[in-house]
């Protein structure tokens, strides 16, 4: 199952998310951690210090490896110099798995061993000195957005992502790439003007949107997310001297989180649970082949001097894979 966690800068998006995927740690699921932020703060909000987050592997910086393993045979990629963020899978093509082992994950992921259980940390890479008028924060989650594409992620596994601040992520099309997007509010009117933001540009997409309140005091600030959100409030947090802790390098084992903050953790993976019957694999590769023609028309085949529209398969459709069934790709099932 996709999560992605996104919000605007300092609604608490990253210690959310960090908590969530302590939570589904603790019950020893298979777990893929991504930090795509351009701020790079969730592995410090996982445990580590920070010369060990900044020590984490970029993925932009293993980008040629990333194409080079996901192409595999497939005959519509001439070479890895000619795939972009958006191309999809076809028949050859080798698709990734949560729980596997593979050149992607051995470059790029680093476990991370948590109180009851560990979890595969990656990174995007922060928004160098390098990249200053050069490049785009967007360059850089081309890497995970293309892993996205690539992705045969079953039920009881999950990869969580810790997207960037406001509505950055439509720059791409990687917001259609999750099972379950939370946004992250806190109870102001800035708190939820993203979530108008991202209610619009998603609506087109059928994009499955739950907010969570951060930092609700009371039952004011409860009153005024319901207000401004209506259903699609899904939960609130509250005050947590446990994030206090966290927040200072000293925290506690899990367990001992406030028992209403693991209640709202437990209600939020009872909804992305309940979004696995919704899954619709037709609508993942529709919108995955839609975004690509449409980059590849704007800047991609300029770029690579091929055709990119080339590269669509239309007889492959993404689906989920059997345990045990080859992980490359395959026509889909008439």
């Amino acid at each position: 199952m996709k999560i992605a966690f996104v919000g605007k800068g300092g609604s608490g998006k990253t210690t959310l998310s960090s908590l969530f995927i302590r939570h589904l740690a603790a019950i020893h699921a298979p777990v893929v951690a991504v930090d795509a932020d351009i701020n790079q703060h969730l592995g410090v909000a996982l445990g580590l210090d920070e010369a060990e987050a900044a020590a984490l592997p970029a993925m932009g910086a293993h980008l040629p490896l990333i194409k080079d393993y996901l192409r595999g045979t497939n005959p519509r990629i001439a070479s890895a110099e000619t795939m972009i963020k958006t191309t999809p899978p076809g028949e050859g093509s080798r698709l990734l798995r949560i729980g596997e082992d593979n050149p992607v994950y051995r470059a790029c992921a680093r476990t991370l061993p948590l109180d009851n259980g560990s979890v595969r940390l990656m990174a995007t890479g922060p928004f160098t000195e390098s990249d200053l008028g050069v490049a785009c924060y967007h360059s850089k989650v081309g890497a995970i957005e293309l892993c996205l594409n690539h992705l045969v992620d079953g039920r009881g596994e999950f990869i969580v992502v810790d997207m960037t601040a406001g509505s950055d992520s439509f720059a791409s099309g990687l917001f259609t790439r999750f099972d379950m997007t939370f946004l992250v509010a806190e109870p102001t009117r800035k708190g939820v003007s993203v979530y108008r933001q991202y209610k619009e540009y998603a609506r087109d997409f059928d994009v499955a949107l739950q907010v969570v309140g951060n930092k609700v005091q009371g039952p004011d600030d409860l009153d005024f997310l319901r207000a401004e959100v209506g259903d699609d409030l899904l939960v609130a947090f509250g005050h947590s001297d446990w994030v206090r802790a966290m927040e200072k390098g000293r925290a506690p084992r899990f367990e001992e989180l406030e028992e209403p903050n693991r209640e709202a953790l437990r209600t939020l993976r009872d909804a992305v649970d309940g979004s696995y019957e919704r899954r619709d694999w037709q609508r993942y590769t529709r919108q995955m082949v839609h975004f690509h023609l449409k980059n590849a028309q704007s800047w991609g085949n300029a770029k690579t001097g091929a055709d990119l529209a080339a590269q669509v398969d239309p007889a492959f459709g993404l689906r989920e894979f059997a345990p045990g069934e080859s992980s490359a790709a395959t026509p889909a099932p008439a």
